[in-house]
């Protein structure tokens, strides 16, 4: 059984059809990413696998569970436990520090821990910025308190929106690093990306147009890693 499947999901308002019977499969350990032209539905789908959106028609099964007919309560609970999000904007909160930031997580989910929420700073290799706020951090670093925050209820899957929009080259490897040790450790990962070098690192791409599935690219030579482009 997949860990995550739509069948003919939908999301339309009014006239228009954002997602348009979507069917798709993500299993377990998987690394995808998700692509396509502004407007084609990456976001859209992203929010509705996040319990942050409900579709309009269609299922969404989730360890399998179906979670489309969820009401709110229910979501809200299901995104806590079961799902890590890292988004393009950092959304820390600017008077924590990054162990703060990270233990807020755990506030919503169970009792705050601090040792653990150290030890998931250490993981993204920020445990000597643990005490510094966010903006004594780098983009970089913020980010990886994001990707630390999203860890530490132990999620079933994580989901991540444009995670490199913001970043420089540098730290754009960094948190592909992050993600590749992830996926060592049987993460399964969703990345929506504008990127293509960012796309191509996972294992399987899934391209949108128009909010439909166009055409799915497998990596046949799965690294994990970023292939720079040299110029000539």
């Amino acid at each position: 059984m997949s860990l995550l499947e739509l069948k003919n999901v939908s999301k339309i308002y009014g006239e228009l059809h954002a997602l348009d019977h979507v069917s798709l499969k993500v299993e377990k350990g998987e690394w995808v990413s998700i692509i396509g032209p502004s407007g084609s539905g990456k976001s859209t789908m992203m929010n509705i696998i996040g319990a942050l959106d409900k579709a309009t028609e269609g299922e969404i099964l989730l360890d399998g569970e179906d979670i489309a007919k969820k009401n709110t309560h229910t979501l809200t609970d299901i995104r806590r436990d079961k799902i890590g999000l890292i988004f393009q904007q950092f959304h820390l909160v600017s008077y924590l520090t990054a162990v703060e930031n990270v233990m807020l997580a755990q506030y919503y989910h169970s009792v705050p821990d601090e040792k653990e929420a150290e030890e998931a700073l250490e993981r993204v290799g920020l445990g000597n910025r643990k005490h510094h706020y966010p903006n004594q951090l780098s983009g970089g670093e913020q980010q990886r308190v994001c990707v630390a925050r999203a860890l530490i209820n132990y999620p079933e899957i994580i989901l991540a929106d444009e995670p490199t929009g913001n970043l420089d080259e540098a730290n754009e490897e960094v948190v592909v690093e992050l993600f590749r040790k992830l996926h060592e450790e049987g993460t399964t990962l969703i990345v929506v990306t504008h990127n293509p070098e960012v796309a191509e690192v996972a294992q399987r791409t899934i391209v949108l147009r128009n909010g439909k599935v166009d055409h799915e690219i497998v990596n046949e030579n799965f690294t994990g890693k970023i292939k720079k482009i040299t110029l000539q």
